[in-house]
């Protein structure tokens, strides 16, 4: 099958290189190194701007020329960044409008990265000229790939609140709207006086007194997406239009933010690519990890994708910046591909000894090649090396965890029943009860084609329209089966409450009528009457024509459905009306999963992660990745392509290790 990038004949390996930090001995060192690592893909010129154009209009190329020479020559191919993503000081200097401005009205200064106005004209026109130029003289290089758009939109800058912002989202938003009255009407503006009668008035949702207009601040967040989205759409539409052949990419920050709709990006993608750093205080890191690449297979439609950027130890922007055990870097990049990645790359080759990001780890750390980092470096190659027949196949997924960006922003706000019903840490729960089971999720809009799925689940989907309510419906009469969490459909795509009782556009679904919310203090619990405990929430209501499976047990809202089920057409549709701990929450899914006819990958022990990708032709590759501390034992059978061992069942898989089955 076709990799990834069509230069590669399997997967990809390498990192971020960034010449312009070392002098030319240090070059000729570097591809010698990455040879003996097998590193087949570097990223270069991320930021590079200030070295490619000293001055205005003065390009200098020299530099990059010999470098794009040199790894051409020893057979690594090149991911070329436009180094957009960072201004160099002369720019901002002669043009400070082109500075962000935050919701307090301070401009920001340039110093760091990322200090421009998504909206800035004056950056947009430096960017594509240098565009342009990098385009015209690298279209026919050996070493081209694939092209690597600005950095991690949006990192430091996902909103701008500065005039030339308040100018586009003006225009933003007659595109949207068309005319003030339904402007007026989407964002009720008839509370607080709000109304407006000339487009003038309006203005990004900077600081006022109190809380600010829901509607308008759901609004200009869609817009900070957009905006950085056509930022993407110009410097992609420049390199298609000279270098038709050569796929263009963005580093997405799936699972790291949340500031992007990133269902609209990567539709834009020819090749979807993800950063992924381990947060070193969360326990279950390494479930995140899966979730980030559950996500950004996710956003490539199914298809491979491109793990850009992680670290091989410890970074530099955390409070405590934990260095990664033996092994770990290893299992973290199998996990990856194990879950859609088409190779593998770091955050950097080598390690910077100045700036703020001298302290995160490279490839080749400060300590040089006599190292645990190096030789797990030269490790990893071999076993990408080995895995080379996968690249291209897809990974398997019966159940769809649903996602909406819109809908996460709006629960997310202030003025709500409770600020503990948060979105993303519930669809984060739901996901690592997942995990543990051994089942491989996928994720969607509810808007998509959910056909496919024998289970999808909305464990928060507080906004939803009343076209994807029709959908869901649609869904559950063919067949399928829906598990909605609380404080779902409540109220519209303009975040106006469905009327007439909660859960608003999914009542009827459900077959449940909620009348008032019951939020629980910090801290409190309440108990059910099958024994489970529930957490932050509780309602008040009854079932309509639904079956109840349990009822809360006590308080002011006892004898309360908290656990439905109802029968629509084919399907089924389950609503829960609390929030569980882990253990509640894997007793649920467990009962809805056996329903739905949900299995997991194979039958492995706790701590085992079993994923399974699968080639056309029919073959598959079962990835085993033990995470625990202890020796264990699967049932399973096949050849271990890291190993080249023929596996007769039961494999012995020991702790922190890795084994991949051909099938």
């Amino acid at each position: 099958m076709q990799s990834l990038i069509l230069q590669l004949a399997g997967l990809g390996y390498g990192g971020d290189y960034n010449p312009e930090q070392w002098s030319p001995e240090v070059w000729r060192e570097d591809v010698a190194l990455m040879r003996e690592a097998g590193v087949n893909l570097v990223t270069v010129g991320v930021f590079s701007w200030a070295f490619l154009e000293p001055a205005p209009g003065r390009y200098e190329f020299g530099w990059l020329d010999e470098v794009m020479d040199l790894l051409a020559d020893h057979g690594i191919f090149v991911d070329l960044a436009t180094g957009t993503a960072s201004p160099p000081p002369w720019f901002s200097h002669a043009h400070p409008e082109s500075l962000p401005v935050d919701a307090d009205g301070r401009r920001l200064w340039y110093g760091s990265r990322q200090a421009f106005c998504p909206s800035s004209p004056v950056y947009r026109q430096a960017a594509a000229a240098l565009v342009e130029q990098l385009a015209t003289r690298y279209a026919d290089h050996p070493a081209l790939a694939l092209w690597h758009v600005h950095n991690e939109y949006g990192c430091h800058n996902p909103r701008c609140y500065c005039d030339v912002s308040a100018a586009a989202f003006r225009t933003w938003l007659r595109r949207r709207y068309g005319s003030l009255d339904d402007l007026n009407r989407a964002w009720g503006t008839a509370f607080w006086s709000q109304r407006y009668t000339a487009w003038e008035q309006i203005l990004p949702p900077r600081a006022t007194p109190t809380f600010p207009n829901p509607t308008q601040l759901l609004d200009f967040q869609r817009f900070c997406s957009d905006e950085l989205l056509e930022c993407y759409r110009l410097e992609r539409d420049i390199l298609r239009r000279i270098t038709p052949d050569v796929p263009v990419t963005t580093n997405l920050m799936a699972a790291s933010t949340w500031e992007l709709d990133y269902w609209a990006w990567g539709r834009e993608l020819d090749v979807v690519s993800n950063d992924h750093y381990l947060w070193a205080a969360d326990p279950h890191n390494h479930i995140g990890l899966s979730l980030a690449a559950d996500l950004t297979r996710s956003l490539a439609g199914g298809r491979p994708w491109l793990l850009m950027e992680h670290s091989t130890s410890a970074v530099n922007w955390q409070p405590r910046n934990v260095a990664k055990k033996p092994g770990q870097a290893r299992r973290n990049s199998l996990t990856h591909i194990a879950r859609g990645a088409d190779g593998a790359l770091f955050f950097q080759w080598r390690a910077s000894a100045a700036g703020a990001e001298k302290f995160h780890s490279g490839m080749v750390p400060h300590a040089g090649t006599d190292s645990k980092i190096w030789r797990e470096v030269v490790r990893l190659g071999s076993d990408l090396r080995s895995l080379a027949e996968v690249a291209g196949s897809t990974v398997e997924a019966d159940v769809a965890i649903l996602l909406d960006y819109s809908s996460i922003w709006a629960q997310e706000q202030d003025s709500h029943p409770s600020r503990d019903m948060t979105a993303v840490e519930e669809i984060r729960a739901w996901h690592r009860t997942l995990w543990r089971a051994g089942i491989t999720a996928d994720f969607a809009h509810p808007g998509g084609d959910l056909s496919r799925y024998r289970l999808v689940l909305a464990p928060a989907l507080y906004l939803l329209s009343a076209e994807h309510a029709a959908a869901l419906a649609s869904y559950v009469h063919e067949g399928g089966s829906l598990v909605v969490g609380p404080f779902s459909g409540i109220a519209d795509e303009n975040d106006h409450i469905w009327l007439g009782g909660y859960p608003g556009a999914l009542r009827d679904l459900l077959g449940v009528r909620v009348e008032e919310f019951f939020p629980l203090l910090e801290g409190e619990t309440i108990p059910l009457s099958n024994g489970a405990t529930g957490r932050i929430w509780s309602e008040l209501g009854r079932a309509t024509d639904a079956e109840v499976l349990a009822t809360f047990a006590s308080g002011p809202v006892a004898g309360s459905p908290a656990l439905t089920r109802k029968q629509h057409g084919s399907g089924t549709a389950w609503y829960v009306a609390t929030r569980f701990d882990d253990d509640d929450l894997g007793k649920l899914l467990s009962q809805v999963t056996e329903a739905a006819g949900v299995r997991p990958t194979v039958e492995a022990p706790a701590g085992v992660e079993a994923v399974r990708r699968r080639h056309p032709d029919g073959r598959t590759y079962l990835f085993l990745i033990n995470h625990t501390d202890d020796d264990v034992t699967i049932s399973v059978e096949g050849k271990d392509l890291l190993t080249g061992r023929t596996i007769a069942s039961p494999l012995r898989l020991p702790a922190g290790d890795v084994a991949v089955l051909q099938q």
